[in-house]
């Protein structure tokens, strides 16, 4: 053998035994599984970094659709990016991914954009007035000694209401809060007494200065409101949850409530000195209210109107007056 043909089988031995090599360090990162008689799956993995990114993936969503596009012989539609398949609130800084193609969507990603049944909670203030009617006039017109002044009569409403679409532009608003009837009467002398045969509106004959007369009674409510949301805000409208809302709504629907508190304040002066007096006491008011809320709104303001169908105080134990209130949203 001459010189020039060791030299050449030198060569092929350092390439042969260089090659050889090169497949064993392949072969350490790569991961094959045999699938039938013929068809194989291949893992290549160059950087061991990513074995924790291929945690983030859905491989089994993967699988599922490859077979089923491989099947329906649309290979052509296989997804050109494994970020495609990324595991549910799963994000990973990449480039952009290509969309499946809208002929043949993904299984079990159908978007409902509007019948999805979905849910969405925000917390409500009512703030308004209040007044009641008996047989549909005002105790104003009457000079009864409970009429009411509308300025100043305070109705407070602190609510959580959940918002459920139904149907694309039809969602329906239910939840739970407190309210505050504040009734501030007319005659500053007003004084409400009690005794068993019911509850009575006197003028306080101690001589006083009197500035201020007024019954208090605070509720536990519940409310179910349907509502028609031309601009089919996901959210009910609320100063708290930071969010736009544009075009129409209204809805009707019942309340009930239970009474939790009720109390008397008398506010007068006696040689100068201002004072209180407070009394804590049922009044013989009903202990529940139901009634219905009517609800008006335009973009981000709300009004609403709430009508008690059921009477303030017992019957027979007071008069027979129904409570209101009406008031802004926010």
């Amino acid at each position: 053998m001459n010189l020039i043909q060791q030299k050449m089988k030198a060569v092929l031995v350092f390439w042969g035994l260089a090659f050889q090599a090169a497949i064993a360090q392949s072969a350490a990162d790569t991961v094959t599984i045999r699938v039938g008689e013929g068809s194989k799956v291949i893992f290549a993995i160059k950087d061991k970094k990513d074995l924790e990114t291929m945690k983030k993936y859905n491989f089994q969503k993967l699988m599922d659709d490859m077979i089923y596009k491989l099947e329906v012989r649309d290979s052509s539609k296989l997804a050109k990016h494994a970020s495609e398949f990324l595991k549910k609130d799963t994000i990973i800084k990449e480039q952009a991914t290509v969309p499946v193609s809208p002929e043949i969507p993904a299984r079990n990603e159908h978007h409902r954009k509007y019948y999805g049944h979905k849910t969405y909670n925000s917390f409500i203030i009512d703030v308004g007035t209040n007044n009641y009617v008996s047989n549909g006039n005002f105790p104003t017109q009457d000079n009864s000694q409970y009429a009411v002044r509308p300025w100043g009569s305070w109705y407070i409403g602190l609510s959580s209401i959940y918002r459920t679409r139904m149907a694309n532009k039809f969602f329906l608003e239910w939840g739970y809060g407190v309210s505050w009837y504040n009734f501030k009467f007319q005659n500053n002398q007003t004084q409400i007494t009690k005794d068993n045969t019911g509850v009575q509106f006197i003028a306080d004959a101690r001589g006083y200065n009197y500035e201020k007369s007024k019954l208090t009674a605070s509720f536990v409510n519940i409310s179910v409101v349907p509502v028609i949301d031309f601009g089919a805000n996901k959210r009910k409208p609320s100063f708290f949850n930071g969010r736009h809302a544009n075009g129409f709504r209204f809805g009707v629907g019942p309340y009930a409530g239970y009474l939790i508190d009720s109390y008397s304040k008398q506010l007068y002066k006696v040689n100068g000195d201002e004072k209180k007096e407070r009394h804590h006491d049922n009044f013989y008011l009903n202990n529940l209210r139901y009634g219905v809320r009517l609800q008006l709104g335009f973009n981000d303001v709300d009004f609403f109107f709430n009508y008690d169908m059921n009477p303030l105080f017992v019957t027979g134990k007071g008069p027979q007056l129904n409570a209101f209130s009406f008031g802004v949203s926010f």
